[in-house]
């Protein structure tokens, strides 16, 4: 890959369901101090990402089909030598699989199922066989085709996104200073001003934000360290900048775009959550359209993320199964995503979460014991 189809891949991954759905349910759970705790975690998790994508590219190397491959599974020997780091090795790669091949990529197809259903009151099951089947023609098409794919996906939907998001915050503008001292007041006294949810603590909007924060950039989580150890640097540190970026685009810019249009829309408190009080914001503004905008960015925004997620698990799975094994993955991975589709939202949610925090125990045990290599470099 170029180190932009690297980014674009990483993007393409972090940007999905995270910024939509997960920071409708961060508001509404942890209330909007809790995107204060978002953007905590997200300047954070740029040292963090940093370091993943420079050690994907120091102990990157050539499977047995001849192709690049990298990330924590490969550095996790490197950290940890003997049974100990083949062991933590092939548990991060079980856990990836599971969390994002497979979990992972049922939150995506079960909020863009929804909001379709919510815009167009489209069968749930059918919409679900489409997605799973498009899905199926890409993968079988291999890392090349995908990153064809998301190169030019990324940049439409990003644009797309925020053209709509900055139109309602003109349209909202008289709301924003007040939306701004929310997210800050309420990060640590969710009681203290008219619009704080009720029963809210400074612990729920800290847990929600970081979780809804991580679920969306991916720092430390180890997944997208395997699109940037494909990209083509002179210097490994030079990819750890490019995923700095890939973190910036997708909190501080998207993620904070939707915080900042719900916030000023005044549904949080009112009961809705998840892609339905995204939609009904958007709604507010656009009348029945936003319904439609939602679903169309949705889209674009959890499939792209569908593709990332499936490539992630991809190489995990190659490395403990072999190459020949890979269509047995892609046909599991298609069939989470089918299933998702008629799946309750907090159960997929649940599953994701806890999957993802297991996910990232040996990917941060990895970098801690690599933080001298990483520190060494320069810039």
């Amino acid at each position: 890959m170029s180190s932009f189809q690297a980014l674009s891949t990483a993007v393409a991954a972090q940007v999905g369901t995270g910024n939509i759905t997960g920071c409708a349910t961060a508001l509404v759970s942890g209330g909007p101090g809790a995107l204060f705790w978002v953007w905590v975690s997200a300047f954070l998790g740029m040292a963090t990402i940093y370091a993943e994508a420079v050690l994907a590219q120091m102990y990157k190397t050539t499977d047995s089909s001849g192709q690049i491959v990298g990330g924590p599974a490969y550095y996790i020997r490197a950290a940890f030598h003997g049974k100990f780091g083949k062991a933590l090795s092939c548990f991060f790669s079980l856990a990836i699989i599971l969390a994002l091949g497979f979990m992972g990529n049922m939150v995506q197809s079960n909020s863009i199922i929804d909001a379709f259903h919510n815009a167009f009151g489209i069968n749930k099951v059918m919409v679900g066989g489409i997605i799973a089947l498009i899905a199926a023609f890409i993968f079988i098409g291999g890392i090349k085709r995908l990153a064809s794919v998301t190169e030019k996906l990324v940049p439409i939907m990003a644009i797309f996104y925020i053209i709509g998001c900055g139109i309602i915050l003109i349209m909202n503008a008289s709301a924003l200073p007040l939306a701004i001292k929310q997210i800050f007041v309420l990060a640590f006294d969710p009681q203290a001003m008219a619009g704080g949810i009720a029963g809210v603590t400074v612990q729920q909007a800290m847990r929600f934000g970081v979780a809804r924060g991580l679920f969306s950039n991916e720092a430390g989580l180890g997944s997208t360290p395997h699109a940037h150890a494909l990209a083509k640097v002179q210097r490994p540190q030079d990819q750890g900048v490019i995923a700095i970026v890939s973190v910036f685009i997708d909190t501080f810019i998207i993620l904070t775009l939707t915080g900042l249009v719900l916030i000023t829309s005044g549904l949080v408190p009112q009961g809705l959550t998840g892609t339905a009080l995204t939609q009904a914001a958007f709604a507010q503004a656009f009348g029945s359209f936003g319904d439609i905008f939602i679903a169309i960015c949705m889209l674009f925004f959890a499939f792209s993320t569908i593709l990332g997620w499936y490539f992630f698990g991809e190489v995990n799975f190659k490395a403990l199964f072999g190459t020949k094994a890979v269509p047995v993955y892609s046909l599991i991975v298609v069939i989470f995503v089918f299933i998702g589709s008629f799946q309750k939202v907090n159960i997929v949610w649940a599953m994701s979460d806890l999957f993802n925090g297991i996910m990232a125990f040996p990917n941060l045990l990895a970098l801690l014991a690599l933080s001298g290599t990483v520190i060494r470099t320069r810039l």
